[in-house]
């Protein structure tokens, strides 16, 4: 595929390209680990929602922390 920018696509770079852009079925040991922590984050998520006023910040913190389980759930799907 060509691109205008100068810049060329290292071997690295196109297998962690290639990983990062590929589904990876989830074996059963995954499975158990990826609910444990949307579970635990539920918890988190609803401790932060009992102690902060309803704000701007408070949908920021709750967005951090969706974005926090998924990036774990990816480097479990992603490195395994």
């Amino acid at each position: 595929m060509g691109y205008m920018a100068g810049y060329q696509i290292s071997e690295d770079m196109r297998a962690r390209l290639d990983n990062d852009y590929t589904y990876h079925a989830p074996n059963d040991s995954q499975i158990e680990r990826y609910q444990s922590i949307r579970d635990s984050a539920k918890a988190f998520a609803e401790l932060i929602v009992c102690s902060c006023p309803p704000s701007r910040e408070l949908s920021l913190a709750l967005a951090s922390l969706e974005a926090s389980v998924m990036q774990a759930n990816a480097a479990i799907a992603r490195h395994e």
